[in-house]
Parts: C-alpha cells; sequence; structure tokens
C-alpha cells in the first residue's frame, strides 16, 4: 500500500531542516519550566510503574529524550526523519534513536511504560489520529502512560518556508477538548492538562496531556 502523503511530504520537510531545527531548538527546554514540570511529573509516574521504557515519538534532535534520560527514565527515540534521526544520534550517542512511524510502530504490543508525543501529533490529518492512538494504546503497557504536547486551535495551516529551507506540509489544529475526546475513545484517559496561553514567542496556545492506559499499573 502506498505510504500517504502526508507522511511523505513531512519526512521530507524535516530532513531538509533537520540541522536548523535543532540548533534553534535541542535546548529549548532550558526555558520552558512549565514543560519541564510536566516532563519531570511523567517521568515520576512512569518510574513507580515500572511497566517497561518510554517512547519519545516523533522525537526530533533529542532533546527531550536525553531531559528524560537524565532523570532517570529509560528512554529511546523514534522519528519519521532520517536526518532527524541523525542528528539525534551525534548529539546524544549514548541514547538509542531509530526511524519508524506514529501510524505503525516496530514495536510489541504493551512493551512501553510511557509513551511522549511532543509536537509531533499535530502533522496527522485528524481522520488519522485516531489510528495513531490506537498506536499509542497497543504499545503501552496496562497503566502505562501517555505525555502529548502539541498545539491547539480549530485550523489547518500549511507550511511552505521554514527555518530558510522549502518545506511542504502541514500543521491540523485542533481544540484540547477534541483531542482529549480522540485520546478516550482509543483508551487514554486523561488524567492532567496544562493549557498554556501565547507569550513569550509563542504565537499560539499550547496544550500538555497526561494520560493513562486503563488497567492496574
Amino acid at each position: 500500500m502506498p505510504e500517504p502523503s502526508y507522511l511523505t511530504a513531512t519526512r521530507a520537510s524535516y530532513d531538509t531542516v533537520a540541522v536548523d531545527y535543532a540548533e534553534r531548538y535541542g535546548n529549548a527546554l532550558v526555558s520552558m519550566p512549565l514543560t519541564r514540570a510536566m516532563l519531570a511529573a511523567f517521568a515520576e509516574l512512569v518510574q513507580a510503574a515500572g511497566d517497561g521504557p518510554v517512547a519519545d515519538i516523533g522525537c526530533g534532535p533529542g532533546h527531550v529524550a536525553a531531559h528524560l534520560n537524565a532523570l532517570g527514565v529509560p528512554v529511546f527515540g523514534v522519528d519519521l526523519s532520517p536526518k532527524m534521526v541523525e542528528v539525534a544520534r551525534q548529539r546524544y550517542p549514548d541514547l538509542r534513536f531509530q526511524e519508524g512511524s506514529m501510524t505503525a510502530l516496530d514495536l510489541r504490543d504493551g512493551e512501553l511504560g510511557g509513551v511522549v508525543a511532543w509536537y509531533s501529533t499535530h502533522h496527522t490529518p485528524p481522520e488519522q489520529l485516531p489510528a495513531v492512538f490506537a498506536e499509542f494504546h497497543r504499545t503501552l503497557a496496562p497503566g502505562g502512560h501517555l505525555l502529548l504536547g502539541t498545539h491547539v486551535g480549530d485550523e489547518r495551516l500549511h507550511f511552505q518556508q521554514a527555518y530558510g529551507h522549502p518545506v511542504s506540509f502541514g500543521a491540523y489544529l485542533l481544540p484540547p477538548d477534541r483531542i482529549t475526546e480522540l485520546l478516550a475513545e482509543a483508551g487514554l484517559i486523561v488524567s492532567a492538562r496544562l493549557l498554556e496561553e501565547p507569550g513569550e514567542g509563542r504565537k499560539r496556545p499550547h496544550v500538555c496531556l497526561l494520560a493513562r492506559k486503563s488497567g492496574p499499573s
């Protein structure tokens, strides 16, 4: 079956901008105290459950995976873009990064204690999100945790230029309540929500959702 065109376009675009993206955002967590707090809470929950490693899905240059590793979480990264994986491996040679798509993860059922999807799901058309969230659910152990961060809104964007390079990919912004509904339909129940409004260089609001797969931890 041919690959969906949005995946092909997203991969090619991030291959093009990988180095410049890493330079701009590779140290972004330093100036994001609320994000670090959510990551710390997620790490504590995963460690307490002890159900398996964390997969950083759409890991980009690897900075979120590296932060979780520093918090003592066993973690590896997965990204659609081979160039992003290459950059992540160069930046963090002691961590594991691999190519893969969130639409069909090369992972066993119930293998993971946690999933992080940090600014990676918004490139997925809304009609495809149920399949992505089903993959998160499938790969999580019962009681496993998901941490999802994304821009929110009610619009579709298309980018033809990014970081000084020509690109061609979309971003699909949904309201937080709709994302929560889709997660619940996949069996992932949101337990905490952090909504940050625009400001201090942030053009749009974004949400961080902490969810849990039903079942004993």
